[in-house]
């Protein structure tokens, strides 16, 4: 078995791009072609790194005890406004916490036809450049396992 460069993505990241929004491995790392890992630069690293956020449970980074979202302690619970708002509500504060690249605009939380999935929708601002972009992802709720972010 051999093991994967680790190469610099310089030649391949935008400049501008990859300066005012950094530079850093795709999630989850693996290598890709001629064994090397893939690189995320700018606004595709802010995404990656908000669903990151999400995805998250307080405690599970040994280092960064706080880092995270707490999503999954919304497996159990009823798929209702109030469960909706609550969620809402523990994105909007994680991001303000744990990702400073971006201002939040709004974060929706909407049911969908399934009763166990909310639709989540993440409004922001690129502090840099003041592009706006969205995130959307599915979040389990009254589910019996796995990742509460799809």
């Amino acid at each position: 078995m051999t093991t994967p460069a680790v190469t610099t993505p310089a030649a391949t990241a935008p400049a501008t791009d990859a300066g005012q929004l950094g530079v850093g491995w795709a999630f989850p790392p693996e290598a890709v072609t001629d064994r090397r890992f893939e690189w995320r630069w700018g606004a595709a690293l802010v995404r990656q790194s908000i669903l990151i956020i999400l995805d998250t449970e307080p405690g599970e980074r040994i280092m960064r005890p706080d880092f995270g979202c707490g999503l999954r302690r919304y497996l159990m619970e009823p798929n209702t406004p109030a469960t909706r708002a609550a969620i809402a509500g523990e994105i909007e504060t994680a991001l303000r916490a744990w990702e400073p690249r971006i201002v939040v605009g709004t974060v929706d939380v909407t049911a969908t036809g399934d009763p166990s999935t909310v639709l989540v929708s993440i409004s922001y601002t690129l502090i840099r450049d003041q592009s706006i972009d969205t995130v959307q992802a599915a979040v389990l709720v009254g589910a019996t396992s796995g990742s509460p972010v799809t």
